[in-house]
Formats: structure tokens, sequence, C-alpha cells
């Protein structure tokens, strides 16, 4: 298996991958509420407060309805079938509240490291390395457990909705050993989930796709990929994929804004990029290990999941 170019030290790694013995609770701080500007001292977007107490915080997902976000906590290593991971929730009119959705072996779910998330009406979909998972958003109850591992998945990511209903989980392709070495020994592909079954697609140029979203109006996907420099867009039956814009690379979450403009982390420089007309600027500079981010709808708010600081972040989007 060839070694996969990633620019992390092993100490991050292994502070990523470590097992924490606790799991999310209420030792939180409330997000502040006084009216701040919109541009930090650093020229970053302001920070609004944050969630600690989280393990190996991965992605977040919001859900206008009930106003939570859903949090999907790996607690491990992000390849290990280990039965600890687990979903937390926090309201976000007050972040010091976290309660539990779902937690592998309890209650009849499964979760080793789950990742990426995206809600369809009341079924919360969840990628875990070799599976593609689905749990009632209101109870936690599993609802759908798809194993891909016959189709060769190695590192199932990020997760999102095309405009034909369907679900697509993007495989970045990598390993984690014990020791937190990264290797890429699968395949960059995409795969498409219709009813249970599921269907791989291997797109030329994907650079072991990470993030993935869907943009509405211009009927494409935006891919965030973690091995290449370009942020790519992807039509399901285009035979390769095509750079939206260049940038520092190590890309994981992507998001497109009501406005149209388009949110991406980079773990090469630390920072949550805003995509403009082809050109890439900084929002959130400073932020180690962002993840797969999640957007307040109702209040304009980012929040930036730190895959390695147990913790997630919130700031107010200009």
């Amino acid at each position: 298996m060839r070694r996969f170019a990633v620019l992390l030290s092993t100490s991050t790694i292994l502070a990523a991958c470590a097992k924490p013995d606790g799991r999310a609770s209420d030792t939180t701080k409330t997000r502040a509420t006084s009216q701040q500007g919109d541009v930090a001292a650093d020229g970053s977007a302001p920070k609004l407060g944050e969630t600690t107490g989280l393990k190996t915080p991965e992605s977040v997902r919001y859900d206008p309805e009930l106003d939570v976000f859903y949090v999907s906590n790996i607690n491990g290593n992000p390849s290990q079938h280990d039965g600890n991971g687990f979903i937390a929730v926090v309201r976000a009119d007050s972040t010091a509240s976290v309660r539990m959705l779902a937690e592998g072996g309890k209650n009849g779910a499964k979760l080793d490291a789950p990742k990426g998330l995206y809600l369809v009406g009341d079924t919360l979909w969840v990628s875990d390395i070799d599976h593609v998972r689905a749990f009632n958003r209101r109870t936690g109850a599993p609802i759908a457990d798809i194993d891909l591992s016959p189709q060769k998945a190695t590192f199932l990511n990020d997760v999102a909705v095309g405009g034909d209903g369907a679900v697509y989980v993007t495989d970045t392709g990598i390993s984690f050993d014990a020791q937190g070495n990264v290797s890429h020994p699968g395949v960059d592909q995409v795969f498409v989930i219709t009813g249970r079954r599921a269907i791989s697609i291997k797109a030329d140029s994907l650079a072991a796709p990470n993030g993935i979203t869907w943009d509405q109006a211009n009927g494409r996907f935006l891919i965030a990929p973690f091995g290449g420099n370009n942020v790519l867009t992807w039509r399901p039956g285009d035979k390769s994929a095509a750079t939206l814009a260049a940038g520092p690379g190590q890309y994981d979450g992507i998001e497109v804004l009501a406005d149209g403009r388009v949110l991406v982390t980079s773990w090469a420089d630390s920072t949550v990029h805003v995509l403009k007309n082809g050109a890439m600027s900084a929002l959130v500079k400073h932020v180690s290990g962002p993840a797969d981010i999640g957007i307040d709808t109702k209040r304009n708010v980012l929040v930036v999941p730190r895959f390695t600081e147990d913790k997630i972040e919130f700031y107010k989007i200009p």
C-alpha cells in the first residue's frame, strides 16, 4: 500500500486517534450573545462560543425544524471497528445543552467511527467506515444499515443528497493503522444509494474525495478532496471532475450558503475558506483540524468541528 500524502505530524494523528474514556457531557461553554463586529482582530469571522466535552468530532448537521445540531463523534481511531462511536445533539439556542442521540452498543445502535451526516425528513444518514447507517432523528432508533464492505469501501466520509433524491457518499480510500499512520489502500470513489442499494462511481481526478455537497443553483456536486489542491465540481455521469478553485489542499467540509458563496475547510493551513466567483479567501483562521462544517441557517452561524481538540466552535458568517 502506498503512503498517503498527508502533511500531518504523527503526534497530531495520535492525538486525533486516542481513545478518551469519557463522552459528551453538559460541561460546555454557552455561546456569546453580545453583538460583535463582522470581522475579528485577525480578519476572521468573529467567534461566538464553543461546545467542549466531545470525542473526536467529525461532522455537524443542522436541523432547522428542531433547532439542534447533530454531531458525529469518532471517539478513537477513524478506521477502527471498535463500536464506541456516537452521535450527540447540541441545542442551537444554547450550546450548553448536549445529549445523546445514538451510541454504539446501546439500544440496538451500531457505530464505530461515524463521520458525515445528512438529514432527510426524520432520517439521519451517517457514514461509518464501510457502512452507511440511518437513525431516526427524534428517537435515535436504527432505521437502516447498508454494508458496503463487499464493494471494497474503505473510508466512507461525507454524505449528501443530490437533485435526484439519491444519497451520495464519498470514499476517501485511506486507512489509519493502530499507530496513527495513514495509507491509501482503497479507491477514490463516490457511492450512490437508492433505497437500500448502492453502486460505486469512479470518476477521474477525485483525489481522495472528502467533503461533498449539492449545489442546487448550478445542478452539480461540489467535492472537497483531501488529496489534491483543487476544490472540484462534478455531476453524476461525468467521467471526470472539474476545478472550481485552487487553494492549499487537504480539504474536508464543504457547504453552499444561501447567497451562493461556498465554505470549505483546509487542514493544510487550518482555515475555513470562502469561495466566490472562483476566488478563495480566508473566513476563519487558526482552527487546527477543521473537519466537516455545519451551517445554522436561521442565525447565519458556521459550526466548525475541531477534530483534534474534542470540541465544536461557532462563528458568525459575515
